[in-house]
């Protein structure tokens, strides 16, 4: 069962995605709302796979993120992003696995963790 950390600004995101990744048969092992709570709690989860909002890192997003994946060299990193722009196209060369619109359907997001969730070294 993979071990999904999930951060995300908005606690009505971070509900419907662990209701969502609990259906999915992923266990959510630690939610952060803020930076702080995210490199502070995520290294000693466990995780599988860190699932980010994008508006959550700061600095623009693409530093946090490499600093993320130097942190997470193995694990899966799917970045949410509220609307696809050259700095989304960006995060997927620096260390990014993935990306998900916020805007898509569940069952599309479904799909994506799921296809996410395979990339998971075992």
């Amino acid at each position: 069962m993979p071990r999904v950390y999930l951060a995300d600004t908005l606690t009505d995101e971070r509900t419907a995605l662990r209701l969502l990744l609990n259906d999915l048969d992923m266990s959510v092992v630690g939610e952060a709302a803020d930076w702080a709570t995210l490199f502070a709690e995520a290294p000693g989860s466990g995780l599988d796979m860190l699932v980010v909002d994008y508006d959550l890192l700061p600095g623009g997003g693409n530093g946090a993120l490499a600093g993320l994946r130097a942190i997470f060299p193995r694990e899966v990193i799917v970045v949410l992003i509220s609307r696809l722009d050259a700095r989304h196209q960006a995060a997927l060369s620096i260390g990014a696995d993935a990306f998900i619109s916020k805007g898509e359907t569940p069952d599309r997001i479904a799909t994506r963790l799921k296809a996410a969730a395979r990339k998971i070294e075992i």
